[in-house]
């Protein structure tokens, strides 16, 4: 809790004793969840009833000017969750650096306090996994197709040719402009379909828009547009016929489809961490 970090000799991010949380799954043993932690940190399974919390002990926040550090913490944490689920079930997976001050009582109590609601998301959840989406479309191709397919954009073109240097300035902008709003409405298109073919297979679908993602790749400057991105709730019964829809997808010339997955609900699951009790940091 925030108010037992006021101790003396104590700072905002260090306190005596307290838990990092990565997860809460649905047990029925003690198992320890067989991976290590952030910072390389011995994971343990706290078990209260029927709900366990997969924890290890800490002093402080994680928190790190060091970029490179808090991506490593950051992927370490992701891995405890993918180990918790993988021995466990679908977990509801917290914050990075969700941390609670106190003992394993305070966990208990914690538990307690939020059970209602730790309850409800793990049975609703039960045998679900996140999958991601991304719909990405050859830049040269969609200019050639939205040109060739436009009768607006071929008009301007022969004005601009028959056009003096200033006119065909401006209408070089309207070009670009008309230019902008097909390719938005391409990617509004492309999005509505994708979504609901994706439908046919999901619980649920979000728009991922600019969100990142841990899977997301880094620099990528080759020539591709986004034009779509989901996060899809569903089993792995579907996790098949999921793919082959999108290979289906992807057979079109000069489209990529980039699919991942099974991830723990991410997307789906409400925040846990900071207003609620605990601390988080990073």
């Amino acid at each position: 809790m925030a108010d037992d970090t006021d101790t003396e000799g104590e700072t905002e991010t260090e306190f005596q004793e307290g838990r990092y949380l990565y997860c809460a799954v649905a047990v029925d043993d003690e198992a320890d969840p067989d991976t290590e932690g952030v910072d390389d940190e011995p994971v343990r399974l706290l078990a209260v009833d029927d709900i366990g919390v997969v924890l290890h002990d800490c002093e402080s926040l994680y928190d790190t000017a060091d970029m490179d550090e808090l991506r490593k913490w950051v992927l370490q944490h992701q891995n405890v969750v993918d180990a918790a689920g993988e021995a466990f079930g679908t977990p509801i997976p917290f914050q990075f650096d969700t941390v609670l001050t106190g003992d394993d009582d305070r966990v208990r109590e914690w538990v307690a306090e939020e059970r209602g609601t730790l309850a409800n998301y793990l049975d609703q959840l039960a045998g679900h996994w996140e999958y991601r989406v991304e719909l990405r479309r050859e830049e040269a191709a969609l200019r050639e197709d939205l040109v060739a397919s436009d009768d607006r954009l071929a008009e301007l073109d022969e004005e601009i040719e028959a056009a003096g240097s200033g006119t065909a300035f401006m209408l070089e902008k309207q070009y670009d402009q008309r230019l902008r709003e097909l390719r938005r409405e391409r990617r509004t298109d492309r999005a509505a379909t994708l979504r609901d073919r994706l439908d046919e297979f999901a619980r649920d679908v979000n728009e991922l828009g600019e969100r990142t993602t841990l899977d997301d790749e880094e620099g990528d400057n080759d020539g591709m547009e986004t034009q779509a991105r989901f996060t899809v709730l569903a089993t792995e019964d579907n996790e098949e016929g999921m793919g082959e829809m999108l290979d289906e997808v992807a057979a079109e010339t000069g489209v990529e489809v980039r699919f991942t997955g099974p991830w723990p609900p991410y997307s789906f699951v409400p925040a846990i961490g900071g207003e609620d009790g605990t601390e988080t940091g990073g």
